[in-house]
C-alpha cells in the first residue's frame, strides 16, 4: 500500500545531480565496463562545454548531467544515456559529427546528429524553424526511436529549470512543451514525464491560475490524505477477505493540469468537482485485474457509463487497464485503475520499456520491435514525406499528438482508434485511400448518416462508396485525422495543377493561333528543349502548367520558339493568376499600407478574415483574382487549400506607419466580479488600445465571458494587454480569437 499525494507550490530548481550520482545510479544494471565507458564521454563533454554558463549561473555541463540521469532512470541503454550527455556538443560547442564518430562510434554520432536543431539555414520566422526542427526529430526518430527519448528528457530538464528564464520565453517554452513534447510523451505511453511536463508548462504559462489552483488544493491537503488513507484501508480489507493473490493499492490526487482542464472544459470552479483522486489496484495477471474489478463494483457503486476496458482494447500508446468510476466513501466520487505490474511498467515508461537495457542486445531489433508495437509511429515519420510545407506539417502534428481517443468498430468486428471528432471520412481514409476518395455516406449502427457526423464510442461503421465520387476541397472542414486531410489536400492540388495545365494550353495554342503558326512544330527539337530546362520545365506539360499558373507569359513563349513573331495583345494572353497580379498592382494603396508585397508598399491587399492577421503575425500572402493581395496568418489552415504558385512574397512595414492599426478581437473569461469589467477597461486604455465592441454574457456558475474587439499595433501590444489581463484577480483566462 501506498499513498501519491504531493502538490507544492514553491519556486525551487531541482537538485543538480552529479557524474558520481549517475554512475551510482547506473551501476544498478550496467556492467563495470559501461560505466567506464560514460565517465569518459562525460569528461569528454565537460571539456567541450568548459567556460560556459547556464542562466543560473551553474556550469553548462550540469544540463547534460541531469538529461543523463532522466534518460538513466528509464534505464535506457549506454548508447542513449552517452547520447544525453553529449547532445548539445555539436550544436553549442566546436565538436563536430566526424569527432563523435571517431571518438564514441556511428550510433552516439547519429543519435546527437538527430536531436541537434537546425542552425545553420535561415528561416522566415520562428514557427517555421520550429516547425523544420520538429520534422527533423520525427525523420530521425523513424531510424532510431531512442532520438525522441532524449529530445523530452532534454526538454524535461530546461522546464525543471525553467525559472530563470525571462518570463516571456518562460511562456513561449512551456506553451510549446503543452503542444508538441507532453502530447508525443503521451502518445509514446511515457505517463509520468508527460504529467510532469503538463504540470510545469501550466505553472510557467498560467501562473496566476496555477498558483490559485494550488492554493486550493492546499487548504483541503489534511483532509485529502486522510480521506485517501480511509479508501487505501477500506479497499485492502474487502479485497484481502476475497482473495489469496498478492495486491498494492495506491491513492493520489489527479494532477495540476489534468484538474485545471476539466474546470475549463465543465466551466466549473474547484469546489465544484468530484472526480479529483484517483486509486490503483497493480495485481499480477490478467485475470486478477477482472477479479479485483467485481469485488470493487461490490464495494463501491459504479457510476453508469465510466467504466473502460483498456485491457481488451489498448490505446494506441499500448497503454492497458480498466477504468472505473465509483462513489467512494462519504459518497464522493473516485476513478479506480486496475493492472498488472507489465502494463504499470509500460503505462509509466511507455515506449521506454522496450529499452530496458540488455548487454548484448540487437538495438536495431529493438528500435523496430517499439516502432511495430506503436503503429501511428511509422504515420508520422512518413508525413513528411507527403507535407513539405513548414506551418501544415507542424499543425498536422499537433493533430496527430491529440489524445483524446474514441474507439469504434468495422461491420466486421474490428476495433479501430480515432481523435476525438473523427468523421466517416476519417474512418474510410484508414481503410484504404480509394475507400476514403470514393465515400458518399456512412451507416453509423444501421443508420445513414452525413459525412460530417461525428463519430461516438462504440459506434458500428460502414462505409458506402460510388466509383463517381472525388474528394472536395470541402471536406477538410470535417475530418481530423492526418491521412486524411493529407490526401483530400493532394487531390485537390493534383487538381488544380490538371486545370492549371488545360488553361495553359489553350493559352499558349490561341497565341500561335494569332501568329498563323501551329504550336506542334515549335514543341520540339533542340531550342525547345533547352527553353523547357531554361524555365525549370521537364516536359511539355510543365511548361503548360507553368503558362497557366501565370508564372510565363505566352509571349516569352513565342519571342524564344518563334523570332519572327507578331505582338499579341498582352490582355490575351495572359493567365489568370497575371491578370490577378497586375489588377493587384494597378490599385494603389496610400502610403500608410501595413504590409509590403514584393518590396513594394502600395499594392493592394485585403486581410483574411478566416485568421485575422495583426502586425507581428507570421503572414503569407496569395493572389486572388480581382481582390488583389489577401494575406493570411502562416498557420492559417485555409492557406493549405490554396496552391502554393499562387503565393507571393510579403511582409510587415516596419517603422513607416506607427499610427496604423488592426482589429482583434480577444475572449476574456473570469468570476462575475462588481468592478472587474471597469478594471479590464482601465488595462486595455493603459496599453493605448481603443475598444471598440465588447459582448458579455454570464453563466449560470457565475462566470462572465468577455468578447472585445480592439485595435493594436501589433502582436507585441497584444500580448501586453492579455498579460495585464491575466494579472487582475478573477481573471481566468484570456485568450485571442484569430476566426471570424
Amino acid at each position: 500500500m501506498s499513498q501519491e499525494t504531493k502538490v507544492s507550490d514553491k519556486k525551487v530548481s531541482p537538485k543538480l545531480e552529479t557524474i558520481e550520482e549517475l554512475l551510482e545510479l547506473m551501476s544498478k544494471y550496467y556492467t563495470k565496463e559501461s560505466c567506464e565507458k560514460i565517465f569518459e564521454v562525460y569528461k569528454f563533454s565537460e571539456s567541450a562545454h568548459e567556460g560556459q554558463i547556464r542562466r543560473s549561473g551553474e556550469p553548462y555541463i550540469s544540463h547534460p548531467i541531469g538529461v543523463a540521469s532522466i534518460l538513466a532512470k528509464l534505464n535506457l541503454d549506454y548508447s542513449t544515456v552517452a547520447t544525453g550527455l553529449l547532445h548539445d556538443t555539436v550544436e553549442d560547442t566546436g565538436v563536430t559529427l566526424e569527432e563523435l564518430v571517431t571518438r564514441f562510434g556511428k550510433t552516439i554520432a547519429e543519435l546527437v546528429d538527430g536531436v541537434t536543431k537546425i542552425n545553420q539555414i535561415k528561416f522566415r520566422n520562428t514557427h517555421e524553424k520550429q516547425g523544420e526542427n520538429i520534422r527533423k526529430m520525427i525523420v530521425a526518430m523513424g531510424q532510431d526511436v531512442r532520438v525522441v527519448l532524449v529530445k523530452l528528457a532534454d526538454r524535461l530538464h530546461n522546464m525543471r529549470t525553467l525559472n530563470h528564464m525571462p518570463y516571456e520565453k518562460q511562456v513561449i517554452k512551456a506553451r510549446e512543451t503543452l503542444d508538441i513534447y507532453a502530447p508525443l510523451a503521451g502518445r509514446l505511453g511515457m505517463m509520468s514525464m508527460k504529467v510532469e511536463l503538463e504540470d510545469l508548462s501550466f505553472r510557467y504559462s498560467m501562473p496566476d491560475q496555477y498558483y490559485s489552483l494550488v492554493q486550493k488544493i492546499n487548504k483541503k491537503k489534511k483532509e485529502r490524505e486522510k480521506y485517501i488513507e480511509d479508501v487505501i484501508e477500506a479497499l485492502t480489507n474487502e479485497v484481502k477477505k476475497r482473495v489469496k493473490f498478492k495486491f498494492k493499492v495506491y491513492g493520489r490526487s489527479k494532477h495540476l493540469y489534468s484538474v485545471y482542464k476539466k474546470m475549463t472544459h465543465r466551466n466549473v470552479d474547484y469546489d465544484q468537482l468530484y472526480d479529483l483522486l484517483a486509486f490503483r489496484v497493480v495485481v499480477n495477471t490478467i485475470p486478477e485485474c477482472y477479479e479485483i474489478l467485481g469485488i470493487v463494483h461490490s464495494v463501491f457503486k459504479p457510476i453508469p457509463g465510466r467504466f473502460k476496458d483498456f485491457i481488451a482494447m489498448a490505446k494506441a500508446n499500448n497503454y492497458q487497464s480498466l477504468h472505473t468510476t465509483v462513489v467512494g466513501l462519504s459518497g464522493e466520487r473516485i476513478e479506480i485503475q486496475i493492472r498488472t505490474k507489465d502494463m504499470h511498467d509500460i503505462a509509466e515508461r511507455g515506449i521506454a520499456a522496450h529499452w530496458q537495457y540488455k548487454e548484448g542486445a540487437s538495438v536495431k531489433n529493438v528500435s523496430q520491435q517499439a516502432i511495430d508495437k506503436f503503429n501511428w509511429l511509422r504515420d508520422l515519420v512518413s508525413m513528411h514525406q507527403q507535407t513539405h510545407d513548414s506551418d501544415e506539417f507542424l499543425e498536422n502534428i499537433k493533430k496527430d499528438l491529440y489524445d483524446e481517443e474514441i474507439y469504434v468498430f468495422t461491420p466486421n468486428g474490428d476495433v479501430k482508434a480515432f481523435p476525438d471528432g473523427s468523421t466517416p471520412i476519417d474512418f474510410a481514409f484508414s481503410i484504404h485511400t480509394d475507400v476514403g476518395s470514393k465515400i458518399v455516406a456512412a451507416r453509423i449502427n444501421g443508420k445513414l448518416v452525413p459525412l460530417k457526423h461525428e463519430l461516438q464510442n462504440g459506434d458500428t461503421v460502414e462505409i458506402i462508396t460510388s466509383k463517381n465520387q472525388k474528394p472536395s476541397k470541402d471536406w477538410l472542414n470535417y475530418c481530423v485525422t492526418t491521412k486524411a486531410r493529407s490526401k483530400i489536400r493532394a487531390y485537390v492540388k493534383i487538381e488544380q495543377r490538371k486545370r492549371a495545365m488545360e488553361l495553359g494550353r489553350e493559352i499558349l495554342e490561341k497565341a500561335f493561333r494569332k501568329e498563323g503558326r501551329s504550336p506542334q512544330k515549335y514543341y520540339e527539337g533542340i531550342v525547345f528543349e533547352k527553353y523547357l530546362k531554361d524555365n525549370g520545365a521537364n516536359s511539355l506539360e510543365d511548361l503548360f502548367m507553368v503558362v497557366g499558373y501565370g508564372k510565363l507569359a505566352p509571349r516569352n513563349v513565342l519571342e524564344a520558339l518563334v523570332p519572327d513573331h507578331s505582338e499579341v495583345k498582352e490582355q490575351a494572353e495572359e493567365s489568370f493568376l497575371q491578370k490577378a497580379m497586375k489588377s493587384a498592382l494597378s490599385k494603389k494603396k496610400s502610403s500608410d499600407t501595413l504590409v509590403i508585397v514584393d518590396g513594394m508598399d502600395d499594392v493592394l491587399v485585403r486581410f483574411a478574415k478566416c485568421c485575422n492577421p495583426i502586425p507581428g503575425d507570421a503572414i503569407v500572402g496569395f493572389i486572388a483574382l480581382g481582390r488583389g493581395i489577401t494575406i493570411h496568418k502562416a498557420d492559417c489552415e485555409k492557406t493549405f487549400e490554396i496552391d502554393a504558385a499562387r503565393k507571393v512574397d510579403v511582409a510587415w512595414t516596419r517603422g513607416k506607419s506607427p499610427t496604423a492599426s488592426r482589429m482583434v478581437r480577444m475572449r476574456v473569461i473570469s468570476h462575475d466580479i462588481p468592478g472587474l469589467l471597469k478594471q479590464m477597461t482601465e488595462v486595455m486604455s493603459a496599453s493605448g488600445t481603443n475598444i471598440h465592441n465588447a459582448q458579455i454574457r454570464t453563466t449560470r456558475d457565475k462566470k462572465a465571458i468577455c468578447i472585445f474587439d480592439i485595435s493594436v499595433r501589433d502582436t507585441e501590444q497584444l500580448e501586453i494587454v492579455m498579460l495585464n489581463l491575466n494579472k487582475l484577480k478573477g481573471v481566468l483566462g484570456v485568450s485571442r480569437i484569430t476566426h471570424s
